[in-house]
């Protein structure tokens, strides 16, 4: 492993952005050092703000959350599909079933969205 790691490869091996290993430098949650124009961590650095980030319930990147209410499911065997009403909006989520079960997803129950995406695609 190489001395240094460019901020980049950080966000990378986090599961993070690089805008928000730089909204948590500003926070004090992580100390970059300079090289010329670089930022760059130790590479001892990163095992610990790994376990930082992995201790923290809910860090995520994304910053669209809709705070809702579970209003429709549709299971099958493999997939799930999971409506909610988000105040004005309705989000659709398509999942594993799988995963809408370990939720314990069921209608009306309360649930967050949390959308990260910068665009979305419909094609005919």
């Amino acid at each position: 492993m190489a001395e240094f790691l460019r901020i980049g490869e950080v966000a990378q091996a986090v599961g993070v952005s690089v805008d928000t290993l730089r909204r948590w430098e500003s926070q004090g949650r992580v100390t970059f050092e300079r090289q010329g124009n670089q930022r760059v961590l130790p590479a001892a650095a990163l095992r610990p703000l790994m376990a930082s980030v992995a201790a923290t319930p809910g860090t995520s990147s994304a910053r669209n959350r809709f705070h809702g209410i579970v209003t429709d499911i549709v299971r099958d065997t493999v997939m799930a599909k999971v409506e909610m009403a988000c105040g004005e909006f309705r989000v659709v989520s398509l999942m594993s079933r799988e995963a809408a079960d370990d939720l314990g997803l069921e209608v009306g129950s309360a649930a967050t969205a949390v959308v990260k995406a910068t665009n979305v695609i419909v094609e005919k």
